[in-house]
């Protein structure tokens, strides 16, 4: 008598010994596993799986480094390349801005190659032309040439954003699929934090030098993914929209606990895809069915490009980007000084993003929408206070600080990570990369809008006013997430799409906003 998947030698004995080792403290008294032994085994293949699973996400998640790497990059490298190359504050909206507008065609993309290529095909695709762009850009002699890079860079960061969320939520454990899938958006605020850091480092070089290392840097990156694609798995689901199902069991055995969990998962997956009894039903068109949906497929749309839109909307780009402006304004002049407190601005965003890693699968997905986005209104209202009434000064310029740091907390507790999970969970299968694609195009575009005009609006109506307008968007935000999200934790994506069709009502088994109010004030 053995354990399933236990393989045993010629003389009968199973591998026990080895998957033991010399950790085993049993004697073997005869063929068979003894308790302590089964207990044993089955704890170390958790663990192994567990940490196979982490490993997954944490490659998939690479290429969201260059995103937030490039945010934090730009920050300090344009005034490097403002003096350099002699460029305008229009060209400098534009040079900014144009990668989140031209990321969107990386994300509109990716949601096909995605489907054609596989979910870790898309993900290499997205590394090398990020690779590409990025080394134009670092030999640029004008802004042309600059630009030229920048189209290729969003591209590539495109299409990473778009796949990585949809992927881990494809290979995660329903049980921590929340937490996992907060790994891009960790990611880009690790990519943030180094961008920042990088400005810091590489200031002391000469103009015509400085920024071409600071985006140099960020190649490096992209090229750990090329060597993440002999580790990681192709998603289960996509293989069976392929119709290799045995493949698909093969992955789920090496991300799901227990045998009983696999078959379960896999009947899942063939129902959804509409392979059950081995035959594929006849659908309509992708995207005619995302342009004609049906009314559950719209309260998924409403919630996920709305949600996706909200996140940037709410002027986090502009306050990352343009820190340093912001700072500026308060009265902080020094250019050493200036990216200084952006560093400060980035350690903040990486360690906040901890808590939502701990506490996405504990409070679930929409107690953490209301602290956050409750918390950044209050935040964005106290910066445009700030700028307003108390001009340069000491108290000015801590309030500043205090504000900007306490947004960008707020936005990676709930925002920033819970946005990219919800559009991962949401759709059904035969839809998911090509609609969170969509999602992911209303980001791009939203934060493409918010940094191509900052600098403009900002200029005729005050930085403080720009802000208002950004507190206000926020407070919206909280209505939004009030009406319009279901709360997900602990459903399989399966169970997910089905809370949709069946129209329950979302209000009956969540927080009520009081409790919210209560967790903010805790922060």
């Amino acid at each position: 008598m053995g354990l399933v998947g236990v393989p045993e030698n010629g003389n009968g004995e199973t591998g026990v010994s080895l998957a033991l080792g010399s950790k085993n403290k049993y004697r073997r008294m005869d063929s068979e596993l003894t308790e302590d032994d089964a207990d044993y085994l089955r704890e170390e293949r958790k663990n192994t799986i567990r940490k196979y699973v982490f490993a997954c996400a944490v490659f998939a998640s690479l290429n969201n480094v260059l995103l937030g790497y490039d945010v934090g990059v730009m920050s300090g490298a344009v005034i490097f390349i403002q003096e350099d190359l002699k460029i305008t504050d229009v060209q400098v909206e534009v040079l900014i801005g144009i990668l989140s507008i031209i990321s969107l065609l990386g994300s509109l993309a990716g949601g096909k190659t995605s489907d054609v290529l596989g979910r870790k095909w898309t993900m290499a695709l997205a590394a090398l032309i990020f690779q590409v762009g990025a080394a134009v850009m670092t030999i640029a002699p004008s802004f042309e040439i600059l630009m030229a890079g920048r189209v290729l860079a969003g591209v590539g960061i495109g299409l990473g954003v778009m796949i990585a969320p949809v992927y881990i939520a494809e290979i995660s454990p329903t049980i921590s699929r929340g937490s996992l899938t907060s790994f891009p958006e960790i990611f880009i605020n690790v990519g943030i934090l180094l961008g920042y850091v990088s400005n810091y480092a590489f200031s002391g070089l000469s103009v015509h030098i400085s920024w071409r290392v600071m985006l140099a840097v960020g190649i490096l990156p992209s090229v750990i993914v090329g060597f993440a694609l002999f580790i990681i798995p192709e998603s289960p689901r996509w293989l069976v929209m392929q119709n290799r199902v045995e493949e698909a069991r093969l992955v789920l055995l090496k991300t799901n606990e227990n045998e009983k969990e696999v078959e379960e998962r896999l009947e899942e997956i063939l129902v959804a895809a509409g392979m059950s009894n081995g035959e594929k039903y006849e659908e309509k068109a992708v995207w005619r069915e995302l342009l004609s949906p049906s009314p559950s497929l719209q309260r998924m749309l409403v919630t996920g490009f709305g949600i996706q839109c909200f996140q940037m909307i709410t002027g986090i780009d502009a306050t990352v980007y343009y820190s340093p402006e912001i700072f500026k304004q308060a009265g902080i002049e020094n250019n050493s000084k200036l990216l200084a407190a952006t560093v400060a601005v980035g350690v903040t965003k990486t360690v906040f993003i901890l808590f939502a890693i701990f506490l996405i699968d504990k409070l679930g997905r929409k107690p953490l929408l209301y602290v956050s986005t409750i918390g950044m209104t209050v935040c964005l209202f106290s910066l445009a206070l700030g700028q307003t009434l108390l001009g340069k000064g000491e108290l000015g310029i801590a309030l500043t600080i205090l504000s900007v740091c306490g947004n960008v907390a707020f936005f990676s507790v709930g925002l920033g990570p819970v946005c990219w999970v919800l559009t991962s969970e949401i759709f059904p299968l035969r839809l998911r990369a090509q609609a969170a694609a969509l999602g992911a195009v209303g980001n791009r575009v939203s934060s493409g809008l918010v940094t191509m005009t900052f600098l403009t609006v900002s200029r005729k109506i005050t930085v403080g006013g720009t802000f208002f307008i950004f507190s206000f968007i926020s407070a919206f935000a909280v209505l939004f997430v009030y009406k319009f999200v279901p709360e997900t934790k602990g459903k399989s994506l399966e169970q997910i799409e089905l809370l949709f069709k069946n129209e329950l009502d979302w209000q009956e088994s969540e927080i009520e906003m009081g409790d919210a109010e209560q967790l903010v004030e805790k922060q």
